[in-house]
């Protein structure tokens, strides 16, 4: 079933708040590869908060997981990811197209601190395979 194209233009709500912990930055670290370095964040860790927000939108226009291709990601930073930080995501759908059955859809993340400041922008689409 395709994904309605109203949703474009459509905000949905902030996820849950993020403690941003050297433990988590050292599993994340582990999970790609990379050497940790205390206290700093690997670049591509504000996808921990991106994806909880892409998830909470999968579930809420019901779209099969196992259908989906994360097709392009994109960061646009205002200040690093420190720990100590709480961060909070905010998706909003930026476009959608259906080709050859499937759904591109684009979308954008505001990541915010505790205090409401935009810690980094995220780009990213996704495809939504048709059915068989």
């Amino acid at each position: 079933m395709p994904i309605d194209a109203s949703l474009v233009g459509r905000e949905f709500p902030p996820t849950a708040p993020y403690p941003v912990t050297e433990v988590k930055v050292r599993e994340f670290a582990t999970a790609i590869g990379a050497t940790y370095s205390e206290g700093v964040v690997p670049p591509t860790f504000p996808i921990v908060v991106a994806f909880a927000a892409m998830n909470d939108f999968l579930a809420d226009v019901e779209a099969d997981l196992f259908r989906i291709v994360h097709g392009e990601q994109r960061f646009a930073y205002e200040r690093p990811v420190r720990p100590g930080d709480v961060l909070s995501a905010t998706l909003t759908v930026d476009t959608l197209r259906q080709i050859g059955g499937n759904d591109i859809i684009g979308t954008s993340s505001l990541i915010t601190d505790a205090d409401g400041a935009v810690v980094c922008r995220t780009k990213s689409t996704l495809i939504h395979r048709g059915e068989a």
